[in-house]
């Protein structure tokens, strides 16, 4: 297939390598930043379009939007196609937003943190999908089908719940490791002492659920070393507020299983 994009951030670039990796012709980049624009042109031996205008109806089988999830508004509706399929790659924008700007439209939405620095080789990227028409879903399947080897379709509202997810799992948790980082060095320790603990974390993920493999003070409501490390915190109050809402969540997650317990002994 053809295709085209508008955007010149990280899945840009993700998009233009894996698809022309795969044998999808790129005919042209645009970006609001015509030098990025030129350079992600270049990189993969398309044309950078000096206007949005220059994509025109019919050229292209595909045109992605690419851009920030906050831009979509503002970019769909310079659009117009009948012929082109429309795409837009966020998680957390409804696909309705295309509806005035295209006859067939969908999503693809890489679950994954993709980074132009540090592009990703392998094909276990979780992409969601969703489509206005059974051409759309013919021809987002097929260019899903170049970029991953795990694809799923996920409504709006899924599409939504799984981002506030991913948000939780990916940016909150690298926040936390953050905060242990700089919490670290204020104490002259070696953040690589930790490492094989966040490992650990994380593969043992892969076996059962991260319900079941919860411990720490606050699933064993041990409420003396809470109170210790609160008052560590004394002199940072945005990381004491971090400590004691995810202390209280996890506490009202397992508060039956420990009132379980306690009837049991």
């Amino acid at each position: 297939m053809t295709f085209s994009i508008i955007g010149t951030g990280n899945i840009a670039w993700f998009l233009a390598k894996r698809l022309t990796t795969a044998g999808h012709e790129c005919m042209g980049i645009y970006g609001r930043n015509n030098a990025a624009a030129v350079e992600l042109a270049e990189w993969i031996q398309a044309k950078p379009y000096q206007e949005i205008g220059d994509i025109r109806d019919g050229d292209v089988d595909i045109c992605f939007i690419a851009v920030s999830d906050h831009s979509i508004a503002s970019v769909a509706p310079k659009l117009y196609f009948t012929k082109t399929m429309l795409v837009h790659t966020a998680g957390s924008v409804d696909i309705s937003i295309l509806s005035a700007a295209a006859t067939d439209y969908a999503v693809l939405w890489p679950v994954y943190s993709i980074l132009k620095a540090d592009l990703p080789n392998h094909r276990n990227i979780p992409c969601a999908w969703q489509a206005s028409t059974p051409k759309a879903q013919r021809y987002i399947l097929s260019i899903a089908h170049a970029i991953t080897d795990v694809i799923f379709e996920a409504k709006d509202e899924q599409r939504k719940w799984l981002h506030l997810s991913a948000v939780f799992c990916n940016n909150f948790i690298n926040h936390m490791m953050t905060i242990g980082e700089e919490a670290c060095i204020s104490q002259q320790l070696d953040f690589n002492a930790l490492r094989p603990i966040i490992e650990q974390t994380f593969q043992r993920t892969q076996k059962a659920s991260p319900y079941q493999l919860q411990t720490g003070p606050a699933r064993r409501g041990d409420e003396i070393t809470i109170s210790r490390h609160l008052s560590l915190l004394n002199n940072n109050a945005d990381w004491q507020q971090v400590y004691s809402a995810i202390t209280t969540s996890i506490e009202h997650m397992y508060q039956q299983d420990n009132v379980n317990n306690d009837t049991k002994s």
